[in-house]
């Protein structure tokens, strides 16, 4: 089958195999046919170095598809079942579960280190255990999530991951209270569902920032009252909040320097949410006193902070409503063979997610 691999970390181009095998079913396992990818900016982050990923691998992990096979035990899930692929499964039996805390369940990791495919010169891993840049792929039955007809895959992808950290940051971790000040920083897929989490919560005022103006007026359209660059940002501070900080502040970049604007702009014992992904190198510095005196609440997202599940169910429930947005947040639509130009829309910024249509 065709699938895109990247050989080795560093490089910036995937190369589309057709000898590619998903290997790796059995019992508990199901076989998807992939319909539909997202490009989240962590499979970047992946290649570059920045996440940890073996390689050679083949990247995605914001997918949809329907079953092909399933495996004995498996009786939740039969072939034909339309579903979303779920990076993060939830085991139900760790610590992390049985407190509630099923996004910080460590059970998909497990599988990070085992091969999701085989080519005739040797094993080929998926990028956070899955891999979705694929025809096909074998995982866990949990990480098989069941969705309704009415759901198009490419939907269900977005789903999988961008939309519902995004929304999970502003409904679950930051639990957003209604007539606040926002500011979220860095608007991509990620960011503009924190926006539209914001706008359901009844933020009174959200400032958008990012260098990109495509993405600024985006923004805008999806709930957003203000965009800024970053250099406007001081201002923009000064004229909606008195220079105070904002309430609440999303750092959606995964970069110390953008977390340490974050929390400067974040009001004293207001809240600073961490919702990108950044490189385990890359230190955010805070003194000791300033931690103790401003009294602001720092709180990572981890997946959207929240049941991965539940948070899907209520997605879905809202978008139905016409609530949010999210056919909006597909800016671009390419065929599989032209995987490299969805990676170059992302890098330069150009889409907010390139549908990749399997």
């Amino acid at each position: 089958m065709r699938a895109a691999v990247l050989h080795e970390i560093g490089q910036d181009k995937l190369e589309v195999l057709d000898d590619v095998e998903a290997v790796g079913f059995g019992p508990g396992k199901v076989r998807i046919r992939v319909r539909a990818t997202g490009l989240c900016h962590s499979d970047l982050s992946a290649m570059s170095g920045v996440l940890p990923q073996p390689a050679p691998f083949v990247p995605g992990h914001e997918g949809a598809g329907e079953i092909l096979e399933v495996g004995e035990g498996v009786g939740h899930l039969k072939a034909g079942d339309r579903v979303v692929v779920c990076w993060l499964p939830a085991c139900g039996a760790c610590p992390a579960c049985k407190r509630g805390q099923t996004e910080l369940c460590l059970a998909g990791f497990m599988n990070a280190g085992t091969p999701n495919f085989k080519r005739p010169g040797g094993d080929v891993f998926g990028f956070a255990g899955t891999g979705t840049f694929t025809e096909e792929v074998v995982v866990d039955a949990g990480c098989a999530v069941p969705i309704p007809d009415d759901v198009p895959f490419d939907i269900a992808a977005l789903i999988g991951c961008g939309v519902t950290t995004g929304l999970g940051a502003a409904l679950n971790t930051a639990d957003l209270e209604a007539g606040s000040s926002v500011a979220v920083i860095g608007c991509g897929g990620v960011g503009i569902s924190v926006i539209q989490g914001a706008r359901l919560r009844g933020a009174a005022e959200i400032v958008a920032v990012d260098p990109i103006a495509s993405r600024r007026e985006s923004a805008l359209k999806f709930g957003a009252t203000k965009a800024v660059s970053p250099d406007e940002l001081p201002d923009a501070k000064q004229q909606v909040t008195a220079g105070e900080g904002f309430d609440y502040v999303f750092e959606v970049v995964g970069r110390s320097a953008t977390a340490r604007t974050a929390y400067d702009t974040t009001r004293r014992g207001g809240t600073l949410v961490v919702v990108g992904a950044g490189a385990m190198d890359d230190y955010l510095q805070l003194n000791m006193f300033e931690l103790f005196f401003d009294e602001k609440r720092v709180l990572p997202s981890m997946y959207g902070g929240g049941d991965v599940l539940r948070s899907y169910e209520r997605t879905i429930a809202l978008w139905r409503a016409g609530r949010v947005d999210l056919a909006g947040l597909i800016t671009h639509r390419v065929p599989f063979a032209d995987v490299n130009e969805a990676l170059d829309q992302m890098r330069t910024g150009t889409a907010l997610r390139t549908c990749i249509e399997m």
